[in-house]
């Protein structure tokens, strides 16, 4: 197992100093998945995979409703053919067979080939299907995204490689994947590509046999494209571009502990995408912010060493504030809310040392005398606290670290509707979320 990934799995941001810090419970992290799959459970629900979060409020994954390739359907309809006789593994097979066999294939069968294998590997978890053929379908993926004959082609080779490398983790792939993908970030044609190669790039790093010093490799690469608003990749002033490589960079930086290198540097570039016309850049560059300035707080908690961050955060936060107020008439409502609720959840992280979501309102305590509330004055004043949940079927994800909001938001994105059966039956994704507190939900009401 690569350092890295050992880590990332086994210690450091994977389990919390906070959750190291509790009492054992009847819950354990990695161990409160139903048995079995969840059927038909899964209707009525919506999925999500758009950036950011809602705060004071849930995500849902328990169903699909992505529309990401034309080979998606409804999860409805895919799970009742599929759950006959198991025919989605079927056609995954025909799918990883004529992905192998290219002698007799057009451009327009191998982009329908990927799209298919795409979509049942962002539905189903099928590493078991899959594992004896990884070794050999990694080349030919990586040989599509090099020269395949459409941009089409090279998206879909992208994705399948990204799916491909969560659902069969690798101790090998990183080294002879980096600088395929570190090329399509470079000459990829259409900013998607571009976009997908990042997202490639940061799984690869970390669940692909990326060492330590790859990843702070990998953490230069992405600051370069956000220091240079994506000239340096040929995104110049591209929004999504810059957006993908803070996100990635949030996310492989979440699996180091100790950030005090990168972050002088790194946190100066993020100030400067405050400034961007683009509220996505912005809302990522704060959160990567706050990522920073929480693995400064609990370095300092671990080693006791104080880290000298050179930057006011009142200053930030007043920054933030102005942003907030001068949002432009051109942005719209929509951008404007969530630039607001993600920069108010930011500034009371930095003020109150918490993580996303977390909300100061409250309400007050029962009195035990008069059957009634205290008032705020007697002290028994009970903030609503971590509001930002994910919800899977009968349980709720709590997200009350930056450093797991990195990944679940770079999840949701790489699986949308996806996301509840790989975080229910993967491994990987269930080891990458490991930190989140669970809670059940039992006749409506939630319980830990």
């Amino acid at each position: 197992m690569s350092e890295l990934r050992r880590r990332a799995l086994t210690s450091g941001k994977t389990v919390s100093r906070k959750a190291r810090a509790k009492p054992e419970s009847g819950l354990s992290s990695t161990n409160h998945s139903p048995n079995g799959s969840p059927g038909n459970s899964r209707a009525g629900s919506r999925a999500n995979s758009r950036p950011g979060s809602r705060y004071a409020s849930e995500d849902e994954f328990a169903s699909d409703s992505d529309n990401d390739d034309i080979m998606t359907m409804s999860t409805n309809s895919v799970d009742e053919e599929d759950d006959v006789g198991n025919m989605w593994a079927e056609r995954l097979q025909d799918r990883i067979t004529e992905l192998q066999d290219r002698k007799r294939s057009s451009v327009q069968g191998r982009e329908a080939t990927l799209g298919g294998y795409n979509h049942l590997l962002k539905h189903h978890f099928a590493q078991r299907q899959l594992d004896r053929y990884a070794v050999e379908l990694i080349p030919v993926l990586l040989r599509d995204i090099k020269s395949g004959s459409s941009d089409e082609e090279r998206l879909r080779a992208l994705k399948a490689f990204t799916l491909t490398v969560l659902t069969c983790s690798s101790e090998t792939v990183f080294e002879q994947a980096l600088p395929i993908l570190k090329a399509a970030c470079y000459d990829a044609e259409e900013v998607e590509n571009k976009v997908e190669a990042i997202h490639a790039l940061c799984i690869a790093v970390t669940y692909g046999g990326g060492s330590m010093e790859a990843a702070e490799e990998v953490l230069d690469f992405l600051l370069e494209i956000i220091e240079s608003d994506g000239q340096s990749v040929g995104a110049t002033d591209n929004g999504p571009v810059v957006t993908a490589a803070l996100q990635a960079w949030a996310f492989v930086a979440s699996h180091l502990d100790d950030l005090t290198t990168q972050s002088e540097t790194a946190i100066e570039a993020f100030i400067e995408q405050l400034d961007s016309s683009d509220t996505d850049v912005q809302t990522s560059a704060g959160v990567n912010i706050a990522l920073v300035f929480e693995s400064a707080r609990d370095y300092e908690e671990e080693t006791g060493e104080s880290v000298d961050m050179q930057y006011n955060q009142h200053r930030i936060m007043t920054r933030m504030a102005e942003i907030v107020r001068g949002s432009s008439k051109s942005v719209s409502k929509k951008g404007r809310r969530n630039l607001r609720a993600n920069f108010s959840s930011i500034v009371t992280s930095l003020e109150r040392g918490k993580g996303p979501g977390y909300s100061t309102a409250g309400r007050s305590g029962p009195n035990p005398h008069t059957g009634g509330s205290r008032t705020d004055e007697q002290g028994d004043f009970r903030e609503f606290g971590y509001r930002e949940k994910i919800r899977i079927y009968n349980q709720f994800l709590l997200i009350d670290t930056w450093s797991l909001h990195a990944r679940a938001e770079m999840l949701k994105t790489l699986l949308g509707g996806g996301f509840g059966i790989h975080y229910l039956e993967n491994p990987v994704v269930r080891d990458i979320l490991s930190d989140a507190e669970v809670e059940f939900i039992s006749n409506n009401r939630p319980r830990k």
